[in-house]
């Protein structure tokens, strides 16, 4: 597990960590979403050792990871724009980081270079960006770490590329227990693999919170009532975060669960309802205008 808190870095006069604090669990997926400047990649290298913070702790299974070789061992760190040696290849780099990580698994590595089509005698200076991501991702997770923390990590990679480092995520969590942290401004590209999301802002958590338990507490119900008295009645003691209305249909967000929704709208005389899905850019809207932020200018727009 790795445990944050009141973690704050300041260069020069510029507070790029304010006071954040936040656990990531073992065996999740933890997403670390907001916009460009927001604190996420200060964060990760923090949290890998290569930056130290000006207060604030950060425990890595227990350990102090600044100065730490032991805590260290346990982490990657892929950073933004990874960096490989100057007129080097694959193959050197996979034999670099094999000096270093001692469960590298240097079969797998050549494996997935042949499935990811990477020549492991090409210079890396004549990859394009999406492969330069790809062979940082590769080296990553045959480093065979317990953490892998990635910086924009899908950035640069095409939906197909993208599709296969999200299979990699989980066939590695399934087999030793992988916990990937990704770092994104992209609340759309973490929708299907996240179980956890914190969502940084001006260098300060805004919200962390399990995305199961936000699905299961956030509904959003489509309805036609019959009259206003039914929907007094149906929304009597619910806490309604948003209403839209078109004519006689009414779109309500509320949070709740799915059985409560359902009992409650039971028992009211509705023409319909139905209670639909939420997408995590929805639930995250809803979350963020509650506490007086619109999200939709922070990360999607």
């Amino acid at each position: 597990m790795i445990e944050i808190h009141n973690l704050t870095k300041t260069f020069d006069k510029i507070k790029a960590v304010d006071d954040v604090s936040v656990t990531i669990k073992d065996n999740t997926v933890f997403g670390l979403i907001g916009t460009n400047g927001a604190g996420k990649s200060t964060v990760l290298r923090m949290v890998s050792g290569v930056l130290k913070p000006d207060s604030g702790t950060i425990a890595v299974d227990g350990m102090p990871v600044y100065d730490n070789v032991e805590a260290k061992k346990k982490m990657f760190f892929i950073a933004d724009e990874p960096y490989f040696f100057a007129n080097t290849n694959a193959q050197a780099m996979e034999r670099y980081y094999s000096s270093i990580y001692e469960e590298f698994d240097r079969e797998e590595f050549y494996k997935y270079l042949d499935n990811f089509n990477l020549d492991k005698n090409r210079k890396i200076n004549t990859y394009s960006k999406g492969m330069k991501k790809q062979l940082a991702f590769l080296l990553g997770v045959c480093a065979r770490t317990k953490y892998l923390l990635c910086d924009e990590t899908m950035d640069g990679l095409d939906p197909v590329m993208r599709q296969g480092v999200k299979s990699i995520f989980a066939k590695e969590m399934e087999e030793r227990g992988l916990t990937p942290v990704i770092a994104s401004h992209n609340l759309r590209e973490l929708e299907d693999i996240c179980d956890h999301v914190g969502l940084l802002h001006k260098g300060g958590v805004l919200l962390s919170k399990d995305l199961e338990d936000m699905k299961c507490n956030i509904q959003k119900i489509q309805c036609v009532f019959s009259n206003v008295d039914e929907e007094l009645k149906a929304l009597s003691g619910l806490e309604v975060l948003k209403k839209e209305q078109r004519g006689s249909l009414c779109t309500y967000t509320v949070r709740s669960t799915r059985e409560e929704v359902t009992a409650r709208f039971a028992t009211v005389d509705t023409v319909f309802y139905e209670v639909l899905p939420l997408s995590l850019e929805e639930i995250f809207i809803s979350e963020t205008e509650v506490v007086g932020y619109d999200i939709k200018k922070l990360i999607l727009g």
